[in-house]
């Protein structure tokens, strides 16, 4: 199965391709491992080494590809995944996060290097409405925190 759309993320490792495809996949529902493509003889890495993987996240399509001195990730990019619930949240934070003490205002970074978003919906709710005191209050309740707390957002939010 060669999972390919026409715009998919492609994730640069060094030799751990295939280890983060099988990770990620574990991580979310409705994903699945694809193609794996090995390099040849005469290439930039041993012969049988993994170049690429194809995997799909909850139904979109990644690839994961090992190239030789990987350039490494950094927070200039990152994956946001939006959670309706607080156990959605703490699933993804507590599975994800490398080091869940770490990150901020619901940024992680996870054991490959990769950064990712754990937004609550109601951020992306309440963000785009008009300036309001409400809003003024979660932001700042947002960002005293590491992994984001719904019911504290929902709070800080609603009452003065």
């Amino acid at each position: 199965m060669n999972l390919i759309a026409p715009i998919q993320p492609c994730l640069w490792f060094d030799s751990q391709a295939e280890e983060a495809a099988r990770f990620y996949t574990s991580v979310f529902p409705h994903s699945r491992m694809g193609t794996v493509t090995h390099y040849g003889a005469g290439g930039p890495m041993p012969e049988g080494t993994v170049l690429t993987v194809g995997f799909e996240l909850d139904g979109q399509p990644w690839m994961a590809f090992n190239g030789y001195g990987a350039s490494p990730f950094n927070l200039a990019v990152s994956f946001m995944l939006t959670c309706q619930t607080q156990e959605e949240v703490d699933h993804y934070w507590n599975a994800l996060a490398a080091d869940p003490s770490q990150g901020q205002c619901g940024w992680l970074t996870d054991r490959f290097g990769l950064s990712w978003q754990i937004v609550p919906q109601l951020m992306l709710d309440v963000l785009p409405g008009p300036d309001s005191p409400g809003k003024q209050r979660l932001m700042a309740a947002m960002m005293a925190m590491k992994k984001l707390d719904i019911a504290t957002l929902e709070r800080a939010f609603s009452h003065p």
